[in-house]
């Protein structure tokens, strides 16, 4: 007897992200289409099993399959997987809502918060595609360029739906991709938005030649901002002790291949934001998510020195030395006033 046929997945989102997730997804077997906004991307993909644009001399899977038509990527889709900006979030949703097969469960690989209103993607999903779609999101410490080229990797997929959510990671795990799971959207969603943020910070400060010391205490005191505003909106705190939170801080904190970290260094050196984010030539996600972020902690009454300060230094209302210089002349107290949760 043949072994049941594999659920197929549409990825949503042709940029280095969608394309190494759909190249995971094939490798494990899954019939999987990759849409995509740009033809040149799509005939290279499906011609030489490349995406020159984003992953360049990375090879892709012979099964991979790309399209420009949404309708078509959506036909036969089992699990619907959007990997876009978080700007083109809300839009694609709505634009896949009629395409979606209605078995098809919806999952997002993106990170931020909705431009403008601040609220959680989740949220977004709910509103456009109601209440009976299972939704989950995945989100941990991943590196595109690292996944797309077979190396070892740990996300974490959380969703309402225990069992759509463990349905994703199935899709997901592999010999060299672990996949977690867990319940808490909120923060989990909390986590893979600002530690974009963060990452900016770390840049800042190692554009300016502060140090190894300063960076692990931006790293350090960036957890504690993010621990506090979790549990100001209801977050678990293991949530963001985990792969959505330590770990995915840690990483773009770190990492020379974090867009966040890298407009961070270019401002730390002096150079304009406007170049720095053409430099870069990809959407950095911090510059709109920082806005969100304190969004967020001003209506939840929470104070973030270092998650300000960044908003301050991407608007040009001080330089990153008036950012330090602030964040030093803040006043000596105990590292954590009571306990940190609760």
């Amino acid at each position: 007897m043949a072994p049941p046929a594999k659920p197929a997945v549409a990825v949503l989102g042709a940029g280095s992200w969608g394309t190494a997730l759909a190249a995971l997804i094939a490798r494990h077997g899954h019939p999987t289409l990759l849409w995509g906004r740009d033809a040149a991307v799509v005939a290279a993909i499906n011609a030489r099993h490349e995406n020159p644009r984003y992953l360049p001399g990375i090879g892709l899977p012979p099964s991979l399959r790309a399209t420009t038509g949404l309708a078509e990527a959506l036909s036969c889709a089992d699990l619907v997987l959007v990997v876009v900006p978080s700007h083109a979030f809300a839009v694609t949703l709505r634009a896949l809502a009629p395409l979606r097969p209605a078995h098809a469960g919806v999952a997002w690989a993106t990170k931020g918060f909705e431009p403008g209103s601040g609220r959680f993607l989740h949220e977004v999903a709910g509103e456009v595609l109601g209440a009976d779609v299972p939704l989950a999101v995945v989100t941990g410490p991943s590196f595109a360029k690292e996944v797309a080229a077979g190396q070892p990797t740990a996300v974490t997929v959380h969703g309402d739906d225990e069992a759509f959510a463990q349905s994703v990671a199935d899709i997901l795990h592999g010999p060299t991709f672990r996949a977690y799971t867990g319940n808490d959207m909120r923060g989990a969603e909390l986590g893979g938005a600002m530690k974009n943020v963060l990452a900016v910070a770390t840049g800042v400060a190692d554009g300016m030649g502060l140090g190894l010391n300063a960076r692990a205490g931006l790293i350090t005191r960036g957890l504690n901002e993010m621990l506090r505003l979790n549990a100001a909106i209801g977050g678990q705190p293991e949530t963001l002790m985990g792969l959505a939170g330590l770990g995915d801080l840690v990483l773009t904190c770190t990492g020379d291949l974090s867009r966040n970290r890298r407009l961070g260094l270019a401002l730390g050196r002096g150079q304009s934001l406007d170049d720095a984010v053409r430099e870069i030539g990809q959407v950095v996600e911090s510059v709109q998510t920082a806005d969100e972020v304190m969004r967020q902690a001003d209506a939840h009454g929470v104070e973030l020195p270092i998650s300000v300060n960044v908003r301050d230094v991407l608007h040009g209302d001080i330089t990153p030395a008036e950012g330090l210089a602030r964040l030093l002349a803040r006043e000596q107290k105990a590292e954590y006033a009571g306990r940190l949760i609760g």
